[in-house]
């Protein structure tokens, strides 16, 4: 694999959704962080060889958003645009496009992403409803149309199918993604204690980050039509305690569950974006790196235990380059939930698992968790599904540069039964 070089990279502060569409689309996500981080870029934003972005549930008006928004930022005709979809990984999918090209040799510079406006989800209406809709804009006469209504029931009208949450289940093994987390739960014995302590955890270390800057380098400022700045990731919760978690109920299994609102990373809106080099655009626009990715692995397993996409996707990666969980700097797992993170920690201790499930002779051992998710992660900032891939390997990077560490290895789970991990370094 020839270098790939991250040049920089910038992203939208993380908006809760609160039960509403949200100040920006998708669309004003991706070109707001985008055009922030092409103007401080010492080369013009039509001299990239193109444009890649992840996102999972782009806006009818934006099927390809990844061209819509590239000649928003003012890409200009000639620079492609393209989108790319892996569910929770669509950002880290963008990246890894990009590397593919820029290791052909198709693509030298690449601005690539993820974005993600969840809160702009839409409420689908029924099939019966869709039906007859098809069968109104059929009718001609006022007594064709009289006899349709009269045969409209309440329960076709007023009860919309919620896009956010048809979206979130996983139609092979008919399960919420929350549900998956239970069966973690239940696999690995964690309690629900285990993850309202990790999810406690997450909030402080954002709010200390927060407070030492250490998201300043990398989020851009947001200004709504009516002049609020948004300035800050606002789904963490300062107040965020054991004895306030331990008030929620369990949401997606009411009876026996463990996995509620609480543990589980919040509906959000954000965009993320980073410039991708090779050696010969390094040298020919003179730009100086934070960092590299040095490899990327993708993998599959069981829906029903799709949490656990990081530990298959990041082993291979270890191996080949013989590394043990802690010879790394830094990590980054996203927390799509409490639950799925504790269940990667445990199934990586497993000797059974890693025997069965990874072909290892013996478990890789006990991941220093002071390395882990260091600035806290998706339980407090919220997970834009086509965003958060990009987002903790730019973060990832961040934390290394910070510490003086060196290697890091940033990865996700997968709806649908995937995982995706990079290892990035400093340079």
């Amino acid at each position: 694999m020839k270098p790939v070089y991250i040049i920089d990279g910038a992203r939208t502060p993380f908006l809760k959704a609160r039960n509403a569409p949200g100040p920006f689309s998708a669309g004003d996500l991706a070109t707001a962080a985008g055009r922030a981080l092409l103007v401080r870029q010492p080369f013009a934003a039509e001299e990239l060889d193109e444009v890649i972005l992840g996102c999972a549930s782009p806006s009818p008006d934006e099927v390809n958003i990844g061209r819509v928004v590239a000649l928003r930022m003012g890409c200009g005709l000639k620079v492609p645009g393209w989108t790319v979809m892996r569910n929770c990984a669509s950002g880290m999918q963008a990246l890894d496009s990009a590397i593919a090209n820029i290791n052909s040799g198709r693509s030298q510079l690449v601005l690539a992403g993820g974005v993600d406006a969840l809160s702009h989800a839409p409420l689908l209406y029924s099939e019966k409803m869709v039906l007859w809709f098809a069968q109104m804009a059929q009718a001609k006469t006022a007594a064709q149309k009289a006899a349709l209504f009269a045969r409209l029931k309440p329960g076709m009208s007023l009860s919309p199918v919620i896009g956010i949450m048809k979206g979130l289940t996983d139609p092979v093994v008919n399960l919420l993604m929350g549900q998956t987390a239970e069966n973690l739960a239940h696999r690995f014995g964690i309690s629900r204690e285990q993850m309202d302590e990790f999810s406690v955890r997450s909030h402080q270390r954002v709010v200390a980050g927060q407070d030492a800057g250490h998201y300043a380098a990398e989020v851009v400022p947001l200004v709504g039509r009516d002049g609020k700045v948004y300035a800050a990731d606002d789904g963490v919760r300062r107040d965020s305690s054991m004895a306030g978690l331990a008030k929620l109920k369990p949401f997606f299994d009411k009876k026996y569950g463990k996995v509620t609102p609480g543990n589980s990373s919040q509906i959000t809106d954000g965009g993320v974006w980073l410039v991708l080099a090779s050696e010969e655009a390094v040298q020919r626009h003179r730009l100086q790196p934070i960092g590299r990715i040095v490899d990327s692995q993708w993998a599959g397993l069981d829906p029903a235990q799709m949490g656990l996409g990081p530990v298959h996707a990041a082993t291979p990666i270890l191996q080949r380059h013989d590394l043990g969980l802690n010879d790394l700097d830094a990590w980054e797992i996203n927390e799509a939930f409490a639950a799925q993170v504790i269940g990667c920690l445990e199934a990586w201790k497993d000797a059974a698992y890693c025997k069965e499930q990874l072909g290892l002779d013996a478990p890789l051992g006990e991941l220093d968790e002071s390395k882990l998710n260091v600035d806290g992660g998706a339980v407090a900032l919220g997970h834009p599904v086509g965003a958060s891939g990009a987002r903790i390997v730019l973060h990832l990077l961040q934390v290394l540069r910070r510490t003086g560490g060196r290697r890091g290895i940033a990865t996700i789970c997968i709806g649908g039964g995937q995982g995706g991990a990079m290892l990035v370094e400093t340079v």
